[in-house]
């Protein structure tokens, strides 16, 4: 093991190069290094961060909170925005603070970040703050999350173009190290510049983890000469609409174009002069281009001995076409692997045509051929692009044997990847959650859905369909209504929503006149991206005095009681009513014309849990219980409660129910059906079993496998049971071994309850990790920390026969379907067979949730025994050292983490 003496503290000291960093953090450490970049060049700046929080960039904000302290040292001010156009009008102003020499500093640098559908409400913005210009000393860079498949979005959304119609350069990173490169290039761009750049990321990129340079003064940067106006591209006073035009359209994007010719942010990686095929991609679609070769067998001395080059754009717009022409020169054909709408295709094909070549442009199609290259909906991966890749190969007459072996790989996987979806997890409400009580609507009644975790409804039969953008919610039914039969809907609401733009849809309805019930929910959290506060402080007591201020008459303060809500907060005259009489309300509202609303307060579970862990919430002394010689096994207890917590347990007599205590929140909803079977105990504890009991051996460290290129492994599990942290400290600890490690979260909504893949590739060097995202019977290890989402045909597919081998919990973990259908079962036998099918005797089945629970008295411990079995089987490439300080570094309950994992390797 290499000793890095590697702290958690690492990712944001400017003094350590090597860091591990995820792309959310890598947005962080930007900021620092910039700062340090200005302070060497003898600059007083300052750093200036907005935006508003989406998958995949949920967890920014977050971020910023927690390296505060490092960030104040810089002179970096966080301001969460209200959302994400008036952060973009924010970051605006910070371009406009020297202007009038009232300005601090010489310049301020800002970062906005926001996921696609924020890129498209901020056009206005966007388009008046880049005409507008940045200061010579400050800068903007705008981070777009986008989600080309739509795995934790309403809409599948592409960002570029949004920023090329403001004229704005985009830059793609390929993996968090570019996110760092990248961010400093765009600060230096927007300055030479005078316009603001867009950065890209999405899920590979950005929820990636990845072992990088953090050197602040790695780069440097060459200012190109160029023939400018007098007064330069910066922000000025006076300024008119039509100079900013001018300057823009002709010599800024020419200014950016040449900023990224001067730098090399396109750059030819393989191959040399004289090549006839080239290869072309950026961002994301570059990871996915260099691990497809690889599975074509084609390495750097394959490629230039084939006559192959390889063209990395890292300036996605303008594109660098004096760049490309040098490349391009003498190619017979060229393939731009792109996914989504195309933009460096057309911009190629507008370079190429201009120099009248004749050279061959494959991309959306086969030139000029109806056949389909690389469509323009959903996403490539490397398994598709090499298939593509392989067959113009032979089309061109530069099949080899490696090429025609890595083709019949391929296909050899494809025909193996024929399992089945035997049963399926979809996220749902937590354990105790409000929704579970704040969407139901009356019998006759519908409701629409929106933006938040009560969008999850749809599928919860609650006669909830349909939803809108952030911020439009009910602003639908204000069309809807005049030409529908139904003269009432209701409209469910979060409070985050409603804080960002939901408001203003209130307001609309109010003047329309529209008849329709709001049903706000106040959960204290932005729970759907990890439980932030409201930006600005928004409470319940303020919603109320707002909501009344517009003037709606009808206004209902439903609560739940076991909290400490203090009503003299309220506003005079509302009327305040217990949970328990929600449906009463519900439909005396129905009846009302005009707007009315429902505040519903009960505190988000998940938020609840982490706030009683901490001593900062109330937390009831009492516990539920069902005695299973009493319980009829009737289900009532889950139609009331619609609660994961309320569990199946198999007996002599049939099926009944029980509390899993681990999962409970205390919410109680469960006893609603007086079920006579209920206990209830004031002032009882769980007893933890004595662990300590437990003698464990002195347990042989296994032979651990080999790298080979890289080792990759797959983590599942249950959203919000810690699966994510067992991918984090895999990664932390093949940092400590002194190894690279590339690992990405692949959780989005499904962090409620539903299934989660962590992918992570081990690699003897960082820069033998291309795409992190492991491809069609690539899975070297299976961590199973649920047996549903192991056995899934997704997963299953990532496996192979040999090659893969996999510890995965047998529990028979239920889903939300439970909580609707009495009789639902998971065919954990079927689900068991099907593990055992496809990998043979390199499975290993373990019930880690009951073995935990036992142990640990705790189920959460699960997912860590599951970890340990699979260390001690052999199937992961890191020492036990390493392991071990990476579990001590995460920091959280490390004994009985530590003893947790030892347990697993006992197990094994």
């Amino acid at each position: 093991m290499t000793d890095q003496r590697v702290s958690l503290n690492d990712k944001y000291d400017l003094e350590k190069t090597s860091v591990l960093l995820n792309g959310t953090q890598a947005l962080v450490r930007l900021m620092l290094m910039q700062k340090t970049r200005d302070m060497a060049a003898g600059l007083n700046t300052a750093g200036y961060v907005s935006g508003y929080r989406g998958s995949p960039l949920g967890a920014v904000d977050m971020q910023m909170v927690r390296a505060q302290a490092a960030l104040n040292a810089s002179n970096v001010r966080f301001d969460p925005g209200l959302n994400e156009d008036l952060a973009a009008t924010a970051l605006w102003g910070t371009q406009q603070a020297e202007l009038r020499g009232e300005g601090k500093y010489q310049g301020v640098f800002g970062l906005w970040y926001g996921k696609g559908p924020g890129v498209d409400r901020s056009g206005d913005v966007m388009r008046h703050a880049n005409m507008a210009g940045t200061s010579c000393h400050g800068g903007v860079v705008m981070a777009m999350g986008d989600d080309h498949t739509g795995e934790s979005s309403t809409v599948l959304h592409q960002s570029e173009f949004a920023m090329v119609d403001a004229y704005m350069p985009v830059v793609s990173p390929a993996g968090v190290q570019e996110v760092l490169d990248f961010g400093l290039y765009g600060y230096a761009l927007s300055r030479f510049a005078g316009v603001w750049v867009g950065l890209k990321t999405m899920k590979d990129t950005i929820e990636a983890t990845a072992v990088v340079n953090g050197d602040p003064h790695r780069l440097d940067f060459i200012h190109p000469k160029l023939d400018l106006p007098e007064d330069g591209l910066n922000i000025r006073l006076p300024d008119t609409p039509h100079d900013q035009e001018f300057r823009l359209v002709n010599f800024k994007r020419q200014a950016a174009e040449a900023f990224s010719y001067a730098n090399k942010m396109d750059r030819r990686v393989w191959g040399k002069a004289g090549a006839k095929i080239g290869f072309v991609a950026a961002g994301k679609n570059w990871l996915d281009l260099a691990h497809a070769l690889s599975l074509l067998n084609i390495d750097e001395p394959e490629a230039q001995r084939l006559g192959i080059s390889t063209y990395k754009v890292g300036q996605t717009w303008p594109l660098d076409t004096r760049g490309l022409s040098e490349w391009a020169d003498g190619l017979d054909l060229i393939v731009v692997v792109e996914e989504k709408r195309k933009l460096i295709e057309v911009q190629i094909k507008e370079a190429l045509f201009d120099d009248r070549r004749g050279t061959r442009v494959f991309g959306a199609r086969k030139g000029a051929s109806e056949e389909v290259l690389f469509a323009i909906h959903g996403a490539l991966d490397p398994f598709l692009i090499a298939e593509k890749l392989g067959e113009i190969l032979i089309d061109e007459n530069c099949a080899t044997e490696g090429v025609n072996a890595g083709l019949a790989a391929l296909r050899d996987a494809k025909r193996a990847d024929n399992a089945e979806d035997l049963a399926a997890r979809l996220p749902y409400f937590c354990a105790g959650c409000p929704h579970n009580t704040s969407t139901k609507v009356p019998e006759g009644s519908r409701a629409y859905a929106g933006i938040g975790c009560h969008y999850m409804a749809q599928w919860m039969d609650r006669e909830t369909s349909g939803y809108t953008h952030m911020g439009g919610e009910g602003a639908n039914w204000i069309g809807e209504a005049p030409f529908s039969n139904r003269s009432h809907v209701f409209q469910n609401l979060g409070d985050g929503t409603y804080n960002h733009s939901g408001i203003q849809a209130i307001r609309a309805a109010v003047a329309a006149g529209t008849t329709v019930t709001y049903k706000i929910l106040y959960n204290d959290a932005v729970a759907m991206t990890g439980g932030q506060g409201n930006d600005g402080g928004l409470d319940a007591p303020r919603i109320a005095s707002e909501l009344l201020a517009m003037g709606i008459a009808k206004v209902a303060l439903v609560h739940d009681q076991k909290e400490d809500i203090d009503l003299a907060r309220f506003p005079s005259g509302l009327a305040v009513h217990e949970r328990g009489e929600m449906d009463a309300v519900q439909k005396t509202f129905s009846g009302y014309d005009g707007v009315s609303v429902i505040l519903y307060l009960q505190t988000c579970a998940a938020e609840k849990r982490r706030r009683r862990k901490r001593g900062k919430f109330p937390d009831p002394d009492k516990r539920v219980f069902i005695n299973t010689d009493i319980c009829e096994g009737c289900g009532d207890c889950g139609v009331q409660s619609n609660c994961v917590a309320v569990t199946p347990v198999e007996t002599e007599l049939g099926r009944k129910r029980a509390i899993d205590q681990s999962a409970c929140n205390k919410d109680f909803s469960c006893v609603k059906g007086f079920c006579p079977s209920f206990v209830t105990l004031q002032g009882a504890q769980i007893r933890k079993s004595q662990t300590a009991q437990l003698d464990l051996p002195q347990m042989p460290e296994p032979v651990l496998p080999n790298i080979d290129g890289t080792f990759n492994v797959v983590v599942t599990g249950v959203g919000g049971t810690g699966v994510v942290t067992i991918g984090a400290v895999l990664a932390q600890a093949a940092q400590i071994d002194g190894k690279g490690a590339g690992m990405m979260e692949m959780a989005g909504l499904a962090q409620k309850g539903g299934a989660v893949h962590i992918h992570c590739r081990l690699a003897n060097r960082p820069e033998d990790i291309t795409a992190i995202r492991v491809a069609t019977g690539e899975c070297d290890a299976l961590i199973g920390g649920d047996l549903v989402v192991s056995a899934a045909a997704k997963t299953l597919g990532l496996t192979k026969v040999g090659r893969t081998g996999a510890v995965v919990n047998a529990h028979d973990i239920v889903t939300g379907e439970f909580t609707r259908d009495t009789e639902f079962s998971i065919p954990t036998d079927r689900l068991s067979l099907a593990l055992q099918a496809r990998l043979q005797d390199r499975v290993q089945l373990l019930d880690s949730t009951e073995l935990a629970r036992i142990t640990m008295g705790d189920s959460l411990y699960s997912n860590m025994l599951i970890f340990g079995a699979a260390w001690q089987r052999g199937l992961l490439p890191i020492t036990l050292d390493a392991l071990r300080q990476a579990i001590a570094l995460n920091g959280a309950a490390v004994d009985k983490n530590l003893r947790a994992f030892d347990i697993g390797r006992w197990s094994a």
